[in-house]
């Protein structure tokens, strides 16, 4: 296998949950898109805002779903349907509330830890849990009772600034990544504090 065909970014639509906690993954998706002046343009048949990029000279396809966060596996399912992609062969960026706000982890695959995002592209990929994840630390509230609000609610700059350096530098290794060339990444990433 090459590598990840298929990058997602979680998050929530409309603008009132733009820059939430939440959102983390979307970022991730939209700075990339950024860097490789990509346009992502809104494309109905994969309920998601999509584009096409080639990254270390793999075809890659960008999608950020448009449903709610908990409808996050109907936007990866129709894109893996129609280009027919492997649950290998998908990374999905999203926030991580295990991880404090300025660190990003990489995974091969798991559970989806209560992540409403996660969960539903389990379920909709007939219950796979084998794609790739880029976490993207967030830090928790401290009781299960306020993860709700403190998701859907912005970060302090300090925090958010924190959030957005370690897109940045998760970003600077973005061939390897997608090259599933993980172990050098995992190294410089694992070990970077913003």
């Amino acid at each position: 296998m090459a590598g990840f065909r298929l990058l997602v970014g979680l998050g929530n639509p409309g603008s009132e949950y733009e820059n939430t906690r939440h959102n983390a993954g979307a970022q991730w998706i939209e700075a990339l898109a950024r860097m490789s002046q990509c346009s992502l343009r809104t494309e109905k048949k994969f309920f998601g805002q999509f584009g096409k990029v080639f990254i270390g000279g793999q075809e890659c396809y960008l999608l950020i779903p448009s449903t709610y966060m908990n409808l996050s596996g109907k936007a990866v399912q129709a894109v893996c349907q129609f280009y027919k992609i492997s649950p290998q062969e998908i990374l999905v960026a999203h926030d991580e509330l295990d991880i404090d706000p300025g660190t990003v982890k990489l995974k091969k695959s798991g559970g989806h830890g209560g992540h409403n995002g996660l969960k539903d592209i389990i379920n909709k990929l007939g219950n796979n849990r084998d794609f790739g994840r880029v976490r993207i630390g967030i830090g928790h509230p401290g009781h299960a009772s306020k993860v709700a609000g403190y998701v859907l609610t912005k970060a302090p700059s300090d925090e958010y600034q924190k959030i957005e350096q370690t897109i940045d530098e998760s970003l600077r290794y973005l061939e390897d990544i997608v090259a599933d060339n993980w172990s050098n990444v995992m190294n410089h990433l694992h070990s970077f504090k913003a």
